[in-house]
């Protein structure tokens, strides 16, 4: 059983991740997910030292309000201080992570809070924070990426057309009354409750591994956004499955395994396609 809980675990979060790590392919902007998985370290820490724990709603909300703040950053020195975007994105997490790390050291130096909690995770301990739930023991990390997948999938439902002309063409979307800033900044959200939800269990850098790779690699093989999510999803979730018998088979991390399936997926995608337009280009008729 408790295999079953760490691939879920990590199922949930990989279709969390491709969902809204497609959008952020298509908007060339998937290295916002590794600034706010970095910067929102001194949320987390904030809302530790008002409410003494880790975990729960203050957590979330105060690492989500840092995400939102990473992203209204990121736009400000992107805009108004005319610097790419790359530029503004290192920036901003590097300062904010800095920050985190400096109150970590202040405040919080001798609790179980520190920065390798936030980049590494360990999602082989999923099953030993059980909750009790009508009756069944369920993984804490479960119902929370549950929640959070939920929510994710309903506000993408709900707002996937206004989601898709803001990404494609935001002056026509504007143009017609869409406004492209408020669904910018839900996207944020999204990405900001995502990796907050999950960097206590899966770790940072598996987080960021899944909401850039398996989306990157379905835009490979296909063009229409509502296809690139599902693909990316089963991407993930492949990811997740392979991952974790390959980590039992190496006695290595699962997450870094998980990471590394969607490299490897990437990889043989890319061979594919290649292989696939040398064909093409064999097959094309020779005009003397």
């Amino acid at each position: 059983m408790e295999v079953f809980w760490i691939i879920l675990t990590g199922c949930l979060t990989a279709i969390a991740c491709a969902l809204a790590g497609s959008l952020l392919i298509v908007r060339n902007t998937s290295m916002i997910s590794d600034a706010i998985s970095h910067a929102i370290l001194p949320g987390i820490v904030a809302a530790f030292l008002i409410t003494g724990s880790r975990t729960g709603l203050p957590v979330l909300i105060g690492a989500a309000s840092v995400g939102l703040l990473t992203t209204f950053l990121i736009e400000f020195l992107h805009r108004k201080g005319r610097m790419q975007t790359d530029a503004s994105i290192g920036i901003i997490f590097n300062m904010l992570f800095a920050i985190g790390v400096i109150m970590i050291t202040a405040f919080a130096d001798n609790v179980d809070i520190d920065p390798d909690c936030v980049l590494y995770g360990e999602i082989a301990y999923v099953p030993l924070d059980m909750v009790n739930l009508i009756g069944l023991e369920i993984p804490y990390a479960v119902l929370m990426m549950s929640g959070v997948l939920l929510i994710t999938i309903l506000i993408f439902f709900l707002g996937y057309r206004q989601m898709l002309a803001a990404s494609f063409d935001p002056e026509h979307a504007q143009s017609i009354g869409i406004h492209t800033g408020f669904w910018h900044y839900l996207l944020m959200a999204c990405v900001s409750f995502i990796t907050v939800a999950a960097f206590d269990s899966v770790g940072a850098i598996l987080v960021v591994a899944l909401f850039i790779v398996p989306p990157a690699t379905a835009f490979l093989l296909l063009k229409q956004l509502h296809h690139i999510m599902f693909a990316a999803s089963i991407f993930g979730m492949i990811a997740a499955i392979a991952g974790y018998f390959l980590a039992d088979m190496l006695n290595g991390s699962i997450a870094g395994a998980m990471a590394t399936i969607t490299g490897v997926l990437l990889v043989l995608v890319i061979a594919y396609t290649k292989i696939k337009q040398a064909l093409h280009v064999n097959k094309e008729p020779i005009i003397d």
